[in-house]
C-alpha cells in the first residue's frame, strides 16, 4: 500500500516512475538468503532504453538493488533477525545455521544501506533498530496514512475499533482477553482478515465474549472510514510497530488511541493526553478500554485533538521533495 502510494504521489508531480518487485518469501529461513541476493542480479540503471536516475529502496531485500544514486527509504528490515530474534514471533532457532543466516542478514544490510546517498525511515523507531544492530544512522520521514484528508469526524459511537490485519504481531488476542476485563458494556469491531481470524473467533466464544465481539472482516475503504468516524475510540497493540497507520487515522478521524507500552512506532504519536497507554496484559489494557469507554465525550473530543494537530502536518509534498532532493541535476 505504501510502495504504491509512494508511486501515485510521484507521479502526480511528474517523474516517471516504475514499481520494481522480485518474488520473495520469508520461510524458510534457510531460503532468505539466496533469494535476496535475487536483488544484487537486478539491472536499475535503465528503462526501455532511458536512464534511471534515482531507485528508492523500501524493505528488506530490495536494499541490495546497486544503483549509483540509490536512496533507503526504509519501511523495515526482515525482524525476524532483528528485534524479534529469540521471541515468540520468530521462526529462527538457536542453531549454528540459523544464526549464520542472521549473521549474513546483518552484513547484506549493513553493506547494502551503507552504499545509499541517504537513508530515511518510516519512524524514530525503525532509526532506533537501524542504528542499534547496523550502527548506521537514517532520518525519520513519515509517510501520511492511505487515506489522507479523506478522514472525517461523526460520532463517539457504543464500540471500540480494531483494524488490521489478524496475525501474531498485530495481537489481537490480547485485545479480546482485555476484553473480558473490561466493563460489561464495552463493544468491539475487528475489521480485518488474517491467518489467525479461527482461531480469534473461537477465543471469543470460549471467553464468553461472542455477543460483544464483531468480526467484520475485510472492510473496503469507504466502510473503513466510516467506521473510523463513528467509533468512541481506536484499540491498537501491536508488537513494537514499525509506524502504524492506525494511530494517524484514529487521530485524523477525532478519535483517541487505546495502545500499549511496548507498541513501537504507535508512541511517537500517542501519548497520555492523546490516548490511554496500558501495560500489554489483558488486566491493564482492559482497564484502559474500560476508562477509555467511561470517559466524557467532551474530554475525549480534547485528547484526540491533541493527536490530531500532532499528525496533521505530515504529508506527502515533504516527503517526495526529501526523497528525491538527491537526483542529479
Amino acid at each position: 500500500m505504501l510502495v504504491l502510494s509512494l508511486q501515485r504521489e510521484l507521479v502526480r508531480r511528474g517523474f516517471l516512475t516504475e514499481v520494481s518487485q522480485v518474488p520473495f518469501k520469508w520461510y524458510p529461513p534457510e531460503e532468505i538468503v539466496r533469494q535476496a541476493l535475487a536483488w544484487r542480479l537486478l539491472d536499475v540503471t535503465e528503462s526501455n532504453g532511458a536512464k534511471i536516475d534515482l531507485v528508492i529502496a523500501t524493505k528488506f531485500p530490495t536494499f541490495l538493488a546497486e544503483h549509483p544514486c540509490k536512496v533507503a527509504w526504509i519501511f523495515h528490515q526482515h525482524r525476524e533477525v532483528y528485534d524479534l530474534f529469540g521471541t515468540e514471533y520468530c521462526s529462527f532457532t538457536d542453531s549454528k545455521e540459523h544464526d549464520e543466516i542472521k549473521a549474513t542478514i546483518h552484513s547484506l544490510d549493513t553493506k547494502a544501506l551503507s552504499e545509499c546517498r541517504d537513508r530515511f525511515t518510516i519512524s524514530r523507531t525503525v532509526s532506533d533498530r537501524l542504528r542499534k544492530f547496523n550502527r548506521l544512522d537514517s532520518t525519520p520521514l513519515y509517510p501520511p496514512p492511505p487515506h489522507v484528508g479523506r478522514y472525517r469526524f461523526e460520532a463517539l459511537g457504543d464500540f471500540l475499533l480494531f483494524a488490521g490485519r489478524l496475525d501474531r504481531l498485530k495481537r489481537v488476542d490480547l485485545l479480546i482477553n482485555a476484553l473480558a476485563h473490561a466493563s460489561s458494556d464495552v463493544r468491539l469491531k475487528i475489521a480485518g482478515r488474517g491467518p489467525l481470524e479461527g482461531s480469534l473467533r473461537e477465543l471469543a466464544e470460549r471467553r464468553g465474549l461472542s455477543a460483544r465481539v464483531d468480526f467484520l472482516g475485510f472492510v473496503p475503504d469507504e466502510d473503513l472510514l466510516t467506521l473510523l468516524a463513528a467509533a468512541r475510540g481506536v484499540v491498537y497493540t501491536p508488537v513494537n510497530e514499525d509506524y502504524g497507520y492506525v494511530t494517524l487515522e484514529a487521530f485524523l478521524s477525532g478519535k483517541t488511541l487505546i495502545t500499549t507500552h511496548d507498541a513501537g512506532g504507535v508512541l511517537e504519536f500517542a501519548t497520555t493526553e492523546s490516548g490511554f497507554i496500558a501495560e500489554p496484559t489483558p488486566e491493564s489494557l482492559g482497564a484502559a478500554m474500560t476508562e477509555a469507554w467511561h470517559t466524557s465525550p467532551a474530554r475525549l473530543k480534547e485528547m484526540a485533538e491533541v493527536g490530531r494537530k500532532k499528525v496533521a502536518p505530515i504529508q506527502w509534498d515533504a516527503v517526495i521533495d526529501t526523497l528525491t532532493e538527491t537526483i542529479p541535476s
